[in-house]
């Protein structure tokens, strides 16, 4: 690959989210972290060590050719699924309000991340060999065979459960399809099965349907179920256009759960406002912009699925966890990328877009 330029709007666009981020993280937990720790910045200083060592990987990364991933699909495939099984072992596994979703390995890692990029490797390696460009088109046998395997990993992530990050890994993979030139037949025929499979869920598992019925109505339940989405748009509602000012916060004071981790933005509306959340989505989209640039001018396929893939993940995680704070939503457990606490999560974040930034390299000009 010629020695060219990374895409310096991705670039500072990151640097902007992360900076933004780390900030957030010390306003919103700071109260929480001196009641809990004794130390108000218990939460900040890891997440802004853990963004700085991001930092260093995503521009060691940025430097490696993205086509050396190609080769490893079907590994990173296997080790995605492997990975997801490991919070069944006993001792290895962590659980949190009733959901196995981690690891402790020394530091805690939700093995769901690790899976999502698995995927998007996996996915652009297949689709982008000469043998299966025409496949993807035109077969349907293909297309399910495609599926067979998202729903081994599907049924591993229901059972943590962890239905969030099953549907964004869902959204991702049909993203790299379509973008192979999938038929959109195909894709429109899972339409109707994702809907009977959400009512199926729903109806089996009493807490998905109580879960949806305080979204509808949090305030029927203020104290208890519908406790966290009510503090939520009270945080939203009470900053206003201009909001209270970093960090005057008044549900960060103990009301509201989660608040630095997936409801750091309704702390983000508090206390910047209007203003302040438009900024915030503006630099998501910009992102989610650069990377379908990128994804457009590359010359080969793999990078171009590698591209809309990374894009596709941070994108949806940024829509599904802002839909969840201001309650377009059912709440689910989604963090908001470059902003939720986790070292992990940022390092996994930081990496993806080192990889995005050394595709744009090979981008036409």
């Amino acid at each position: 690959m010629k020695n060219k330029q990374m895409d310096l709007v991705l670039f500072i666009t990151t640097l902007l989210l992360l900076a933004i981020g780390v900030t957030m993280v010390l306003s919103a937990s700071a109260p929480y972290a001196l009641n809990t720790y004794g130390d108000s910045y218990y939460f900040a200083k890891d997440q802004l060590i853990y963004a700085i060592v991001g930092i260093v990987i995503m521009l060691i990364i940025s430097n490696i050719d993205y086509r050396v991933y190609k080769r490893f699909g079907l590994i990173a495939l296997i080790g995605g699924i492997g990975v997801l099984l490991l919070v069944f072992i006993p001792g290895l596994g962590v659980t949190r309000n009733n959901a196995t979703r981690w690891i402790n390995i020394g530091v805690q890692i939700q093995t769901s991340e690790i899976t999502k990029i698995a995927v998007i490797v996996f996915f652009a390696s297949l689709l982008s060999q000469k043998k299966y460009e025409e496949k993807i088109k035109h077969s349907y046998k293909f297309f399910l065979s495609c599926l067979a395997i998202l729903g081994i990993i599907m049924l591993i992530l229901l059972k943590q459960p962890h239905m969030s990050a099953a549907v964004v890994i869902l959204g991702i993979s049909m993203v790299i399809i379509f973008a192979a030139g999938c038929n959109l037949k195909y894709i429109i025929s899972l339409v109707p099965v994702a809907i009977a499979g959400l009512l199926g869920l729903i109806i089996m598992s009493p807490y998905r349907l109580d879960r949806l019925k305080y979204w509808l109505d949090p305030w029927q339940d203020f104290k208890g179920e519908g406790w966290q989405l009510a503090q939520s748009l009270m945080a939203i509602g009470s900053g206003g256009v201009f909001g209270l000012g970093l960090g005057k916060s008044k549900q960060k004071y103990m009301y509201l759960p989660e608040q630095q981790n997936d409801f750091i933005f309704a702390v983000i509306c508090e206390e910047l406002g209007f203003f302040g959340a438009l900024l915030v989505i503006s630099l998501f989209a910009i992102f989610v912009w650069r990377g379908v640039l990128i994804s457009i001018k590359c010359k080969d396929k793999f990078g171009s699925y590698m591209a809309i893939g990374i894009t596709t993940m941070i994108g949806l995680q940024a829509i599904f966890n802002i839909a969840v704070v201001t309650g377009t939503i059912p709440v689910t457990g989604i963090s908001l990328p470059f902003f939720s606490y986790g070292g992990s999560s940022l390092l996994i974040l930081l990496a993806s877009t080192g990889v995005l930034l050394n595709i744009s390299k090979n981008c036409s000009k």
